[in-house]
C-alpha cells in the first residue's frame, strides 16, 4: 500500500487508466505509477482547492460569534464538534451549515466560552476514482504520465498545458471564497 493522504484504495481505479494512457503492460511499474497518481491527485487538490476523494478531516477553530468556513471543500457532512480534550460540545453550543456550493460552516458560541474546538467532517467530490469528474481524472492521468515520462529529465519544461486546461474549470480561486454573515 502506498503511503497517501487518506485516499486508501479510492484511487485504485486510476491505475488501469494511467497504464493504458502510458501503454504499460504487466505489473512491474504498478507501484511507481500509483505513487505518481497519488502525487498528481495531491497536486490537483491543491490547484483546485477541493478535496477530490471523499474522506474525513479534522480542523481546529476558535469560538466566536462569526461563522467560520471549513478549509476543505466540498463538505459532505459535519460530524463531531469537541473541545481540545475530545469532549463533545452540547448541541446548543454551536451551529453548523453546508451551503449550496459545498462550503462547510461552523459557529461556536457564546464567544469567550472556552478555547478552540475541533470539528470533524467529511469532504470530497467523489467516493472513489469514478466519482471524480472526467476532466479532472484526465488531468490527473496526464500529470502522472508527464511525471512518469520526464523523470530525471534535465530539459523538462513542466506539465503540458492540457493539464491546467482540464483542471481549470473546476478550480476555486482564493478571492472567490464565500463569506458568510450572521
Amino acid at each position: 500500500m502506498i503511503d497517501d493522504p487518506g485516499y486508501g484504495s479510492a484511487l485504485d481505479g486510476a491505475l488501469p487508466d494511467a497504464k493504458s494512457y502510458l501503454r504499460i503492460e504487466g505489473s512491474d511499474e504498478d507501484d511507481a505509477v500509483m505513487a505518481l497518481i497519488v502525487a498528481a491527485t495531491g497536486v490537483a487538490e491543491g490547484f483546485l482547492d477541493r478535496a477530490l476523494v471523499a474522506r474525513s478531516f479534522r480542523e481546529t477553530v476558535a469560538p466566536g460569534c462569526a461563522w467560520m468556513a471549513l478549509s476543505r471543500h466540498p463538505a459532505r457532512s459535519i460530524g463531531a464538534i469537541a473541545d481540545m480534550e475530545d469532549n463533545p460540545l452540547p448541541v446548543e453550543g454551536y451551529a453548523i451549515d453546508i451551503d449550496a456550493e459545498g462550503c462547510g460552516w461552523v459557529r461556536v458560541y457564546p464567544p469567550g466560552s472556552g478555547g478552540p474546538v475541533t470539528v470533524t467532517y467529511d469532504a470530497g467530490m467523489g467516493a472513489d476514482w469514478a466519482g471524480i469528474p472526467g476532466a479532472v481524472r484526465q488531468g490527473i492521468i496526464r500529470l502522472a504520465a508527464h511525471l512518469y515520462s520526464h523523470r530525471d529529465a534535465s530539459d523538462d519544461r513542466g506539465p503540458p498545458a492540457a493539464v491546467a486546461a482540464l483542471l481549470d474549470p473546476w478550480r476555486r480561486l482564493p478571492f472567490a471564497r464565500p463569506r458568510r454573515v450572521s
